[in-house]
């Protein structure tokens, strides 16, 4: 790796719809990470659970028959794709640890295809149609940041977007980026009453982050119908300011390639000292559930 990574760097958020069948999603994001290679992307990110439907809507031990080993075929062909095109790659897998031991598994290559990075996620839902409690086992390494020749970058996943402690000790671990792939959709029953509420708070809630903690925020989402949510697309990215940068449609397949200038970070942080006033003295009741 160069011992100076560039300071504008090009990110690339692949916003799909997924079949049930394993092979053409896979086909689709590598064919995806070339094209983003090609239009000058240096970091593509995929979106969560990428390589079929998001299964998570029922509780079906036949599911657990997609779950792969990492390394395994899905995550060898990233990283092949990774090297073959000289690009930051980040997929987000159905990871089988051990017997009867599963994870929702983000797993980061570098642009020489070596893997460089591996996050399992922390919070796991267990919401309508997001039943992933019955699937995945919380992640135990921690929030992290990994070193790439694009940068620092740290990745959390979907549910994780929504907790600031998560994107705070992500930024503490010195990324410069923090992405988030993510599968996250209209019930159709709500969306007229509540999908532009809903839609604005997971939007608004990842700005903050940037905000808070001075990083570039990227989010690729699926889209399209799958079962019984409208998955809403509308993958993005914002700036340490909280600016969007780039922000997709609700209801078609994209790529959103943008440049990041990462001397930004510092400049926001310095006018912006949020991690230099923070009272780390007054904050270990944060380790409680609730202050009875």
């Amino acid at each position: 790796m160069p011992t100076e990574v560039p300071a504008r760097v090009q990110v690339a958020l692949v916003q799909m719809k997924c079949v049930e069948a394993k092979g053409p999603n896979v086909e689709k994001a590598l064919a995806r990470i070339g094209e983003a290679a090609a239009a000058g992307a240096q970091i593509v990110c995929l979106q969560e659970i990428f390589a079929g439907l998001y299964f998570c809507q029922t509780e079906d031990h036949r599911m657990f028959a997609q779950a792969e080993a990492i390394p395994g075929p899905t995550s060898e062909a990233l990283a092949a794709a990774a090297k073959q095109h000289g690009v930051v790659v980040i997929g987000s897998l159905f990871e089988k640890r051990a017997a009867g031991l599963y994870h929702n598994t983000a797993v980061v290559f570098d642009a020489d295809g070596s893997q460089v990075g591996l996050y399992r996620k922390m919070h796991i839902p267990d919401d309508p149609l997001y039943y992933e409690k019955f699937y995945f086992t919380p992640g135990d390494l921690g929030f992290r940041a990994f070193d790439t020749r694009f940068g620092r970058i740290g990745v959390c996943v979907c549910w994780d977007q929504w907790y600031p402690e998560a994107a705070r000790l992500t930024a503490l671990a010195g990324a410069q980026m923090l992405f988030y792939p993510t599968a996250i959709g209209w019930h159709p029953s709500e969306k007229a009453e509540y999908g532009v509420s809903q839609h604005s708070a997971w939007e608004t809630m990842m700005r903050s982050h940037a905000i808070a903690n001075g990083v570039f925020v990227a989010a690729p989402n699926r889209t399209g119908m799958e079962g019984n949510i409208e998955f809403w697309g509308a993958s993005f990215i914002s700036d340490p300011n909280g600016n969007v940068l780039a922000r997709a449609s609700h209801d078609r397949e994209e790529t959103l390639i943008i440049e990041c200038n990462l001397d930004q970070v510092d400049v926001v942080r310095t006018h912006w000292p949020f991690l230099r006033d923070r009272r780390i003295d007054a904050y270990s009741d944060l380790t409680r559930r609730y202050l009875d």
